[in-house]
């Protein structure tokens, strides 16, 4: 809605974000924080709250809580200014290093991949039901599939998704086993066989057929942290502190 005023450069546009899941929360002055909101109606969304290093609000802006959020911005400004209500906290505290390294990825993956202001709708229902199986304790089976099951929709999401409906060799849409890294297609056995070494290997539970056991889930996610690491986050600080959570996360979930 936009609130009353004297001229359209004063219009203040308020938006309200619920729920949203708290993914970076960055100390700004003596006592705010800019922090970043994913939802599934604005997308992600970054946003100056006042008080947010205080006691009061620290806690809210934890990555994982849900959360109720309010921001006011001028039509044409640039960042606008948040006001936040806890909703419910993420509990990863209490279950251990699995449940912490799964939000630290998740938080930093969301913050640093996802462009900000574009709706969500597929996404947020995956990082909310992960954030919520780090709350729970879930253990590593759960996990790792819908990470895999995550990573995908957010490489299909930044428009570098695999394609794994038929065999980019010959077409056939059975006993599909690897995926080709160059064109991320699904390549069949029996044509890819002759080359395996230089293909990725396609676990079945993605396709519907067999049981995500830990051997699939290792398989399911060096597929998707080969194409994220290629073509999505490339090279730098920000991309390092990804590729660094995810690794934490990986070596637990593998265990």
């Amino acid at each position: 809605m936009i609130a009353a005023s004297t001229t359209p450069s004063d219009w203040i546009l308020s938006t309200r974000l619920e729920p949203a899941l708290v993914v970076a929360a960055l100390p700004h002055g003596e006592n705010a924080a800019v922090a970043r909101f994913l939802s599934a109606e604005q997308g992600l969304v970054a946003a100056y709250v006042h008080g947010g290093r205080g006691r009061k609000l620290r806690p809210v802006l934890q990555a994982g809580n849900v959360v109720a959020v309010d921001i006011a911005q001028r039509a044409g400004g640039a960042m606008g200014t948040a006001t936040v209500h806890a909703v419910s906290t993420n509990m990863a505290l209490l279950h251990g290093p699995l449940a912490l390294a799964l939000v630290d990825y998740l938080a930093t993956l969301a913050a640093s991949t996802l462009p900000e202001g574009d709706p969500q709708p597929r996404l947020f229902p995956l990082f909310a039901a992960l954030f919520g199986a780090a709350g729970a304790g879930a253990a590593a089976a759960v996990i790792g599939p819908a990470l895999v099951r995550l990573e995908l929709a957010l490489l299909a999401e930044l428009g570098v998704g695999l394609d794994l409906s038929s065999c980019a060799a010959t077409g056939a849409r059975d006993d599909l086993a690897f995926v080709s890294p160059k064109s991320r297609q699904a390549v069949s056995r029996g044509a890819g066989t002759p080359y395996a070494a230089r293909m990725l290997p396609l676990p079945g539970f993605l396709l519907g057929e067999g049981e995500a056991d830990a051997a699939a889930i290792t398989d399911g996610l060096a597929l998707c942290g080969h194409f994220l690491h290629r073509d999505v986050l490339g090279t730098g600080a920000a991309a390092d502190r990804v590729w660094a959570a995810r690794e934490r996360l990986v070596s637990l979930v593998a265990r």
